[in-house]
């Protein structure tokens, strides 16, 4: 079996495999508008050939501008393979090396999207099961489930309590509160980050994250007390399809107070008064405090997705 990026010529044997399963799936017409936006390439698509079949394919996806691929966003094996687990791993293999021979710094992860009450349905859990083995052969051995929530004008704007301030401030003044909320943050990236690296790195990566997001970086605020104490961040920002809840967090020792409660009716605002019809956001499951606030705000709950990544080394 040969495992390989596709060229231009591939494009109609890509585009022609077809959905068996009730789980994560890039639709042709979606894959070949997005081909031509740069965000799909024919390098980052990755195939299994077994004779002149294509057995299995690869769609990693990244921003228009971006160098290597972020994200894992649809795996697919013919169901007549024996074990799609181990041709999935090699085929993921495959491709992770060629990405950090080519110099991606961080290797893309894995976003599998999952229906709610996903475990109550065997298909969909059997779908999953021989996809979650291949990522962990493949070392994407980081493991996190995350709400994808929404939303909408009909639900309104929640109300804001008048507590806090909300300002403009410099790329140094952002950096040192991410620095300073990361420290006992309970989302699972930003746990292992801190572990692997420190908060000073964490911080930066955070950063330099949503700067380079389609968001608007005047769109970013500090929020402080009326006396001008700082409380913590509430950056609006934007996917290449929606606007979304980018970043929010308080202090450490200012939690507990329903300071986020504040930060994330602003954001809300900022986007509602710009005319969104939709903002989407996501939090880890295991979050339960933020993932409460979303309620509170009125996001729904739309999918569950479950992220596979490499540890930071």
């Amino acid at each position: 079996m040969l495992f390989r990026s596709t060229t231009e010529a591939d494009l109609d044997r890509v585009v022609s495999v077809k959905a068996d399963e009730p789980i994560s799936w890039i639709p042709a017409d979606r894959y070949l508008v997005e081909l031509g936006q740069g965000m799909y390439r024919p390098e980052w698509t990755w195939i299994a050939e077994d004779g002149d079949r294509v057995v299995a394919r690869a769609l990693w996806w990244g921003q228009s501008g971006s160098e290597h691929p972020i994200a894992l966003d649809c795996l697919h094996v013919d169901a007549s393979v024996a074990d799609r687990a181990a041709v999935a791993a090699e085929l993921l293999t495959a491709g992770l090396n060629a990405f950090a021979g080519q110099g991606a710094r961080k290797l893309p992860l894995y976003n599998l999207t999952l229906p709610c009450g996903w475990r109550e349905d065997p298909a969909v859990t059997a779908a999953l099961a021989w996809r979650r083995n291949a990522a962990l052969a493949a070392g994407l051995t980081d493991e996190v489930e995350r709400l994808r929530l929404e939303w909408t004008p009909d639900i309104g704007v929640p109300a804001s309590r008048g507590r806090l301030t909300f300002d403009e401030a410099s790329d140094e003044e952002f950096l040192y509160v991410f620095q300073r909320i990361a420290v006992g943050s309970l989302d699972g990236e930003t746990r292992r980050n801190l572990a692997a690296k420190g908060a000073e790195a964490t911080a930066r990566d955070e950063m330099d994250f949503y700067l380079n997001c389609p968001g608007k970086r005047e769109w970013w605020r500090l929020a402080r007390t009326p006396q001008g104490e700082a409380v913590g961040l509430a950056i609006p920002s934007a996917t290449p399809y929606n606007p979304n809840v980018g970043y929010l967090g308080v202090f450490p020792e200012l939690r507990g107070r329903g300071h986020v409660n504040d930060l994330l009716a602003e954001i809300t605002r900022v986007h509602a008064e710009a005319g969104a019809e939709l903002i989407t956001a996501t939090t880890d499951t295991g979050n339960a405090p933020m993932a409460a606030a979303f309620a509170r705000a009125g996001y729904r709950t739309a999918q569950i997705r479950m992220i596979y990544s490499a540890p930071e080394s």
